[in-house]
């Protein structure tokens, strides 16, 4: 008897995971069918790498600190044509990423970006939300992008992704998938998502001291050259 097998998934999930194994099991949950989930452990000690394989993920182990460090080791080991990037704390629904994949397969848009609208109380603290709106200004003015949100949903193609040879390993990574996409022409897309308070403690933007790493890291990716300017 010839052995079944598995029809090839249709889209990679990149979550980036630190400590996550509270919300685990709702993010997995919510992963549309036909889509398969890649969890980029950065060294977790709540056992979040073993429950994510028990739940049915693909868990990439990244030792190399950083929230950047992860999402490029999940989008290395991704194979999907189309891949996604979610936050793993259950502030964001990955099933939203639905519509997004349907708009980069038809061609409308080359990256598409989810803009968080906070749901709840505590989902969005007022530091990292000013952070978020200064950095997005300051994208404006190097860009000519008309973006209001820097988040972490979005989706596009894996090969021109890697394509872009992004090379931050921080929080920067983000910003310099927008940057490097802008500064090759792509056709960018937001559209608001519903933000929910996250599933336990925050390691970059729930403190006034994660929130600043992060806005340096950002500044610094949009203080480099643009690509292909002349020296």
């Amino acid at each position: 008897m010839s052995a079944v097998i598995p029809p090839p998934h249709d889209v990679d999930v990149v979550l980036p995971c630190l400590n996550e194994a509270e919300a685990l099991p709702w993010v997995l949950a919510r992963i549309p069918e036909g889509w398969r989930a890649v969890v980029a452990d950065n060294g977790s000690t709540d056992g979040s790498a073993e429950l994510a394989r028990a739940l049915g993920a693909l868990v990439v182990t990244e030792p190399r600190r950083g929230f950047g460090a992860a999402c490029h080791a999940g989008l290395s080991a991704a194979t999907a044509e189309v891949v996604c990037f979610c936050d793993c704390d259950a502030s964001l629904d990955p099933a939203l990423l639905v519509p997004f994949v349907a708009e980069i397969r038809s061609g409308a848009a080359d990256l598409v970006l989810g803009r968080r609208r906070p749901r709840g109380r505590g989902a969005w603290p007022a530091h990292a939300r000013a952070g978020n709106l200064a950095l997005a200004r300051m994208l404006r003015h190097r860009t000519g992008l008309r973006l209001h949100d820097l988040g972490p949903l979005r989706a596009a193609r894996r090969e021109p992704l890697l394509g872009l040879g992004l090379t931050d390993r921080r929080s920067g990574y983000p910003l310099e998938m927008v940057v490097r996409a802008a500064d090759a022409g792509w056709r960018i897309a937001e559209h608001d998502v519903p933000y929910l308070p996250r599933t336990g403690v925050s390691k970059v933007t729930g403190t006034w001291r994660g929130t600043w790493q992060t806005v340096r890291d950002m500044r610094r990716v949009l203080a480099r050259p643009v690509e292909g300017a002349a020296e």
